[in-house]
C-alpha cells in the first residue's frame, strides 16, 4: 500500500510541512499529559482527542509496530502538594485517586492507551542527570539551594514562541529571588521542605521544576531528538519553550523534536472556561452527572463533536454541538451492522485491518492534510449513504476513535436507567395517550405527547397502532 503524504502544521516553523520521520521503522510522539491533582476539564479532553487520532494515523501509515507514543504523568509539582494538604491525605494517595479517574475518562473518550505513561516520580535520575549536564556546559548555576536555567547562555531562546523579552517576562510570571542571575531564568531544581516530597541530589534535598520533567521523560523513552512534540497552545510558552532550551543545550543538538503540535483553546457557550463564571467542567462531570445541559453525555458524543473542529482552531463547547453529535451518532447507529463488529477503542480489531487499501483515499487524504477530521467526519458521514461495507465503515470509524458498539452500550444503559427510575410514569402517560387517540380525542394526544417530550421521551406511531419510546435527553 502506498503511504500517502502527511502533513503537519509545524508551530516551530508556522508552516505546514510533510512530515519525514527520524525513522520510519521507529516514529516517536510525546505529549504533555496530566498534572494529577485534580480532575481533567474538557479543555483537557480535546488534546487527549487530537493525539490519538494522529496515533492512530501514524499505526495505519507506519504499522502499529514502528509507533512509539508516549504520554506523561505529572505525579509531583506544588499543585499536588497545595491540594494533598487542603484535603489532609497523602501526595500519593491524591495522585492515585486522580489518575484512576483520569484513566477511567480518557478509556471513555476511546483513546488508545499509549505506548507507555511514565511517571515523573519515576525518572527523579534522568532529571538530575540532565541537569548535572547543563552546570556542567554553562547554562544552568546553582544558588541557595536551587539550581536555575541560565537564559541568556542561549541565543536562541524564544525561538518557539517568537515572544518579545516584554512578552516572555509576562507570560512566564517571574518569580523575583534574590539567588536568580536574570529575570527570565527558570528552575530546574529546588529545596523541600520537611512535609514535601523530596529526593537527595547534589544539591541537597529537593525537587524537580515542572519542565525538567518532560525533558527526562521523553528523553528516556525517545532519546535525544524524536519526531512530534505535541499538546495545548497554552504550552506553548513557558513549558515547551524550556523543554526545548534544557534538552537542547544539555544535548548539544539544534533540536528537540522536529515537529511541533498544538491544538487550540476551549470555551464554553462563547465563554472563557472558568469556576468563577459557573462553567467550569470536567470530563468526569459530563460523563457521569447532569451539569451540562441538564443531563450526562456518552465519551463517543464528547469525542465526535471535538472532531468536527479543527484541532488548531478555537472550539465553542455547547450543549447544542453535543446534541449535534449525538444526533449523528444515533443516525450511523441504526445503519451500522453490528454482526460486523466495530472497531473498538482497545485497538485489537484495528491492528488485524489497519493497513487495509479498502479507506477511502478521500478519508486518508483529509486525515493526512494535517488532520483536517472536519472533513474527514463529513467524507464518512457521506460513507454511511453510500453502497459501501460494514467493514469499511468499521476501519473508517477505528481510525477515527468513534466506538459505535460502545455508544449503543451506553444508549441501553441511559434508557435502562431512566425506565427504571421513571417507567411506571411514561407507561401510564403512554396508556392514556393511547386512549385519547382511540376517541379520537387529538387534542388530549398530543398533549401528553408534549408531556412526554418534556420528559426527554419520543414516541413513534406505528401502522399496526403500536407506539414506541425512545429516551431524546
Amino acid at each position: 500500500m502506498s503511504t500517502p503524504a502527511l502533513k503537519i502544521y509545524n508551530t516551530l516553523t508556522r508552516k505546514k510541512e510533510d512530515f519525514r520521520p527520524i525513522d520510519p521503522a521507529n516514529v516517536r510522539m510525546y505529549v504533555c499529559g496530566p498534572t494529577v491533582y485534580d480532575y481533567a476539564h474538557i479543555g483537557n479532553a480535546r488534546p487527549l482527542i487530537v493525539f490519538d487520532v494522529l496515533f492512530r494515523l501514524l499505526r495505519h501509515l507506519y504499522g502499529p509496530e514502528h509507533v512509539i507514543y508516549v504520554r506523561n504523568i505529572t505525579d509531583v509539582d506544588d499543585k499536588i502538594n497545595a491540594r494533598a494538604f487542603e484535603r489532609g491525605i497523602s501526595i500519593r494517595e491524591l495522585t492515585e485517586e486522580t489518575n484512576k479517574v483520569f484513566q477511567a475518562d480518557v478509556c471513555a473518550l476511546g483513546c488508545l492507551e499509549p505506548t507507555v505513561q511514565p511517571r515523573a516520580t519515576e525518572h527523579i535520575a534522568q532529571m538530575i542527570a540532565i541537569i548535572e549536564r547543563l552546570i556542567a556546559s554553562g547554562h544552568a548555576y546553582a544558588a541557595d539551594g536551587h539550581v536555575l536555567f541560565d537564559v541568556p547562555s542561549m541565543p536562541s531562546y524564544g525561538r518557539l514562541s517568537r515572544r518579545s523579552l516584554d512578552e516572555m517576562l509576562a507570560g512566564a510570571r517571574v518569580d523575583v529571588a534574590p539567588y536568580k542571575r536574570g529575570d527570565m531564568d527558570f528552575v530546574l531544581w529546588k529545596p523541600s521542605k520537611e512535609n514535601e516530597p523530596g529526593w537527595d541530589s547534589p544539591w541537597g534535598r529537593g525537587r524537580p521544576g515542572w519542565h525538567i520533567e518532560c525533558s527526562a521523560m521523553s528523553w528516556a523513552h525517545l532519546g535525544e531528538t524524536f519526531d512530534i512534540h505535541g499538546g495545548g497552545i497554552d504550552l506553548v510558552f513557558p513549558h515547551h519553550e524550556n523543554e526545548i532550551a534544557q534538552s537542547c543545550c544539555a544535548f548539544g543538538r539544534e533540536l528537540m523534536a522536529n515537529y511541533w503540535m498544538h491544538n487550540g483553546f476551549l470555551q464554553v457557550e462563547g465563554e472563557k472556561m472558568s469556576k468563577s463564571l459557573g462553567n467550569f467542567v470536567t470530563i468526569h462531570e459530563l460523563l457521569h452527572t447532569e451539569k451540562f445541559g441538564g443531563r450526562s453525555w456518552s465519551g463517543e458524543v464528547l469525542r465526535l463533536a471535538m472532531l468536527r473542529t479543527h484541532y488548531r482552531q478555537p472550539i465553542d463547547w455547547t450543549v447544542k454541538a453535543l446534541e449535534e453529535a449525538e444526533t449523528k451518532l444515533t443516525y450511523w447507529m441504526t445503519v451500522m451492522d453490528f454482526s460486523v463488529a466495530p472497531l473498538g477503542s482497545d485497538g485489537r480489531i484495528a491492528d488485524q485491518l489497519l493497513r487495509s487499501d479498502e479507506v477511502p483515499s478521500t478519508y486518508m487524504d483529509a486525515l493526512s492534510d494535517d488532520l483536517n477530521t472536519p472533513l474527514a467526519m463529513q467524507i464518512l458521514d457521506r460513507a454511511f449513504s453510500e453502497p459501501r461495507t460494514d467493514r469499511v465503515l468499521s476501519i473508517m470509524l477505528g481510525l477515527s476513535g468513534i466506538d459505535l458498539n460502545a455508544f449503543r452500550a451506553s444508549r441501553h444503559a441511559r434508557d435502562q436507567a431512566f425506565f427504571e427510575k421513571h417507567g411506571d410514569i411514561v407507561d401510564r402517560l403512554i396508556s392514556a395517550r393511547n386512549a385519547a387517540r382511540a376517541s379520537k380525542n387529538w387534542a388530549e394526544s398530543d398533549r401528553i405527547r408534549d408531556e412526554l417530550a418534556a420528559m426527554g421521551i419520543a414516541l413513534k406511531d406505528k401502522k399496526d397502532g403500536a407506539t414506541s419510546r425512545e429516551v431524546k435527553r
